[in-house]
């Protein structure tokens, strides 16, 4: 299996201002020898280290530690898409074979931010070098998502956190899907099954409560365009890494083995050529 979706830090109060005091268990640092004790548990091989910090430091932080620790196999990173140097920027960073992709934390913007002329600039240099672009969104910003990803029908595109619904009260849950099924139409674009216990309640979730949402997102991507990712260690705010994994695994039970190992790892070395 590959974990699609899991961040490192080194915990600093201001550079992580979003770690509030609701979140208390996260001010702490989290590294890859405390992931790989989890991910060896639960026969988990390797795993992409996503940004959590938008800065290029955040870039190379993460790559040094994919390039001492081999279960990382992978790394989005952050760059600034709308620098004028950009291109010399991604020519630095093509020389780096475990940098696979590019996410911004889209779901911290103002509206308009992903129709913006600067950022779609940056976007359209990306396919070029054969980068990744991993979508952060709230589910109120999908109608300008899907206006983005219809802008570059050659881009690769992965949605994280199923574009994180309300899935604690349920409320909009039909435009949620509606919406992630215009989205899907664009082919090139993959999604996380990820990030659904921290939009659920942290502390009554049930597995169940997931049904919905997993079977909208199967309908819309398909069993070939859909990667397993925990999120940790913020998924640490609602269930530990065995939990999180078991939510998908009894799920997918009901699949045939070739689908399972699609999730679990072949759709992920596929989008993130690892």
């Amino acid at each position: 299996m590959i974990d699609s979706h899991v961040h490192f830090w080194n915990y600093h109060p201001v550079k992580d201002a979003w770690i509030d005091e609701s979140m208390a268990v996260l001010q702490r640092d989290f590294s890859p020898v405390d992931l790989f004790p989890e991910m060896q548990a639960r026969g988990v091989e390797a795993c992409v280290a996503v940004q959590a910090d938008q800065s290029e430091n955040e870039t190379d932080f993460l790559l040094a530690y994919a390039q001492n620790h081999p279960f990382v196999a992978a790394v989005v990173g952050w760059v600034e898409l709308g620098a004028d140097n950009l291109e010399s920027k991604l020519e630095k960073y093509a020389e780096y074979k475990l940098l696979k992709g590019w996410r911004h934390i889209l779901q911290a913007e103002a509206d308009g931010f992903m129709s913006s002329t600067t950022f779609k600039n940056g976007i359209a240099k990306l396919a070029a070098f054969n980068y990744t672009y991993d979508l952060l969104i709230y589910h109120t910003q999908l109608a300008e998502c899907i206006n983005l990803v219809n802008s570059f029908p050659n881009q690769r595109f992965v949605l994280d956190h199923i574009a994180k619904p309300p899935i604690k009260t349920g409320e909009g849950k039909e435009a949620w899907a509606l919406q992630l099924k215009e989205l899907a139409k664009h082919e090139g674009l993959y999604c996380k099954i990820s990030g659904m216990v921290t939009e659920a309640d942290w502390q009554n979730w049930q597995s169940s409560d997931f049904d919905f949402y997993i079977d909208t997102v199967l309908e819309a991507f398909g069993t070939q365009r859909v990667l397993f990712g925990s999120d940790w260690p913020v998924c640490n705010l609602a269930a530990n890494y065995k939990q999180v994994l078991s939510i998908t695994q009894n799920y997918f039970k009901q699949f045939s083995a070739n689908e399972q190992l699609a999730f679990f790892k072949n759709n992920a070395i596929d989008f993130y050529q690892i």
